[in-house]
């Protein structure tokens, strides 16, 4: 059984005010979720969606299908998740290799990034990435931080270095060659690990 999507509100408008909440947001969420939490909280005088936390990334891109117009034209901001597609767009996977303590090592649950033809697209940006003299981190989080509806892309970190990396990324020039060349590869094989 469902929860209401105005009962979901009520219950998240107790701690807003409170005082506890700011602002609320979704996770995961399609754009008729988006649009019943929305109708809902005009209906009622509950609310306001402001956010919503998606997985985003050079070989997910499935937020652009019907949410990116769902969401820019209702004033949701995308909060992108895995924007590195879990370490694979750093290229430490590339080749088969198995970083110790990576994600893939500890918990084996990546297959989604190991299909053919998510390997083709996973090697094609980072190719990308190094034929413009790019990090391949900084490349695929620079892309994202780019798109109109991004309120902010998260990163991630296991130590200063790759901090460092992911932080630089933000001040990386992001040119209309390559937003061309992503939007070219991006035609031949759209999110293959979606």
């Amino acid at each position: 059984e469902y929860e209401a999507f105005g009962d979901i509100l009520s219950h998240l408008d107790r701690h807003v005010q409170a005082g506890r909440i700011r602002h609320i947001g979704v996770s995961n969420e399609n754009s008729y979720g988006v649009m019943k939490f929305l109708a809902a909280s005009e209906a009622q005088g509950l609310p306001r969606l402001q956010s919503i936390q998606n997985a985003y990334s050079l070989v997910n891109r499935t937020f652009e299908q019907d949410l990116e117009e769902c969401c820019v034209r209702e004033g949701v901001s995308l909060l992108a998740y895995s924007p590195l597609a879990q370490g694979y767009l750093t290229g430490k996977y590339r080749g088969g290799a198995l970083p110790e303590g990576s994600r893939k090592q500890l918990f084996n649950r990546l297959q989604r990034y190991e299909t053919p033809p998510a390997e083709a697209a996973i090697n094609a940006y980072l190719d990308l990435a190094a034929k413009h003299g790019a990090d391949p981190a900084q490349f695929a989080i620079r892309f994202c931080d780019t798109r109109p509806f991004m309120g902010s892309t998260i990163i991630g970190a296991t130590s200063l270095d790759q901090l460092k990396t992911c932080i630089d990324a933000f001040a990386m020039e992001w040119t209309e060659e390559m937003e061309k060349a992503v939007n070219a590869l991006h035609v031949q094989q759209p999110s293959p690990c979606p």
